[in-house]
């Protein structure tokens, strides 16, 4: 059986079929609902139900305050109606030649950045432009059809080549391939299939300065996010704060030093939460996402770009808002867990 649901404000209709969730319908359908992570771990794609039944799915309840579900709040990527629905959500608009697909690639180059991060860089094909947002993730599909997502550290080019950061998980099953850890070692050539472009994490057009907040991986969609800035001349304030449990974390952070001299008015801050004596560390410490809301307090005139950890993400809206005063819907987010690749 089949449901009709309605977008509000738009008016958008689309069908979710049986054992779809309301998320991959609107997509399927070529609605662009907010979304990230697309298995319930964050909360990017949440919204509210005004009139409908729906199954909401374990991870709801996870995310969502008791409150909030009362109110008809959901995670779309988890909900399956169970009747026609009418949803409150703010669609994406996509450039019309930004087209989800799956296609073979190519590894050209294998990098290791620490001793738990690779770079990297596969070819697509070159047939056609790969059109993407800087700040969109790819999925690999595995030989199993499970997927794996990674998120895009380089702007669109005519290459058509993507630059990776894969951290290994240990016993994840696609990156203890990348890794070589077990019967299997990736090698340069190699063919993989991918789906892509996904997600609605990117730079929206704006006069407000941006702050930029990483942990772990999370860099690379701000570092894509970063280049595709310097190589248009997009002269907006910027603040780049990236986290890490010990300095060997910010794996490019000689990189982000660079990009200071690079943009008229960006600031990079590395914050590091675990510095061990033998680190020598003299930056900043603690969280993240407090160190934003000691130096800017008042975000009220500000976007915000945070991806990495589903729990720094979460911390950061909620505090953002509540007690720096950002508004709701200037925080963007990609939210990720390595765990994911155990599964």
């Amino acid at each position: 059986m089949s449901f009709k649901v309605t977008v509000l404000p738009s008016g958008h209709e689309f069908t979710v079929e049986n054992g779809q969730s309301v998320l991959d319908a609107a997509l399927a359908a070529g609605i662009v609902l907010p979304y990230s992570c697309r298995n319930g771990a964050c909360s990017t794609c949440k919204g509210r139900v005004v009139e409908g039944t729906y199954e909401g799915g374990p991870n709801s309840a996870q995310i969502i305050s008791e409150e909030e579900r009362a109110q008809g709040y959901t995670l779309f990527c988890q909900a399956k109606p169970l009747s026609d629905l009418t949803i409150e959500a703010l669609e994406v608009r996509m450039a019309s030649d930004i087209q989800i697909r799956k296609m073979p690639s190519r590894v050209m180059e294998m990098e290791k950045l620490a001793d738990d991060i690779m770079l990297l860089k596969v070819q697509l094909p070159s047939s056609e432009p790969f059109r993407y947002y800087p700040g969109q993730y790819l999925d690999f599909i595995l030989k199993d059809g499970r997927h794996r997502s990674y998120s895009m550290a380089t702007p669109p080019n005519e290459a058509n080549q993507v630059e990776l950061h894969i951290r290994h998980t240990p016993g994840g099953a696609f990156t203890d391939h990348v890794f070589g850890v077990g019967a299997t070692q990736m090698k340069v050539r190699e063919i993989l299939r991918v789906e892509a472009p996904l997600g609605s994490f990117f730079l929206r057009e704006s006069s407000k300065p941006a702050v930029f907040l990483a942990s772990g991986t999370g860099f690379a969609p701000i570092k894509a996010m970063v280049e595709h800035m310097i190589a248009t001349g997009d002269q907006r304030p910027v603040r780049l704060y990236w986290g890490g449990r010990r300095p060997h974390d910010l794996y490019m952070d000689s990189l982000a030093r660079e990009w200071e001299g690079k943009l008229p008015d960006f600031k990079y801050v590395p914050v590091v939460s675990e510095a061990q004596p033998e680190d020598n560390w003299q930056g900043r410490t603690g969280f993240v996402h407090q160190a934003v809301m000691e130096d800017i307090p008042d975000l009220s005139n500000y976007q915000v770009y945070a991806c990495g950890a589903p729990i720094m993400v979460e911390s950061a809206r909620k505090d953002f808002s509540e007690v720096c005063g950002l508004p709701e819907n200037e925080f963007y987010a990609d939210a990720f867990t390595n765990a994911a690749d155990a599964v």
